[in-house]
């Protein structure tokens, strides 16, 4: 992963040039620590799209282990509990 240091943000140009070829984050610096992490729209898409799959392999795992419940018992609990 990149570091550049906050001061070198005022170079707009430069930094969306580095941001697209990296093709990953890169982190701003403020007083020799990480501050912020600036990505082009591609790698933004990227990384949403792995915290999507990152819920399914939770859920494939909820369901191998039994952490599961009945679709009909669940509406009705919320219902109830909301007055539905």
């Amino acid at each position: 992963m990149l570091c550049i240091p906050i001061r070198d943000l005022k170079d707009t140009n430069a930094i969306s040039k580095l941001c697209h070829e990296s093709r990953e984050p890169v982190i701003v610096t403020k007083n020799g620590y990480s501050d912020m992490v600036i990505m082009s729209a591609e790698v933004y898409d990227r990384v949403k799209n792995l915290s999507v799959y990152e819920h399914l392999m939770q859920a494939e795992e909820d369901i191998a282990e039994g952490r599961v419940t009945d679709a009909r018992e669940s509406l009705r609990r919320t219902r109830e509990k909301y007055g539905l």
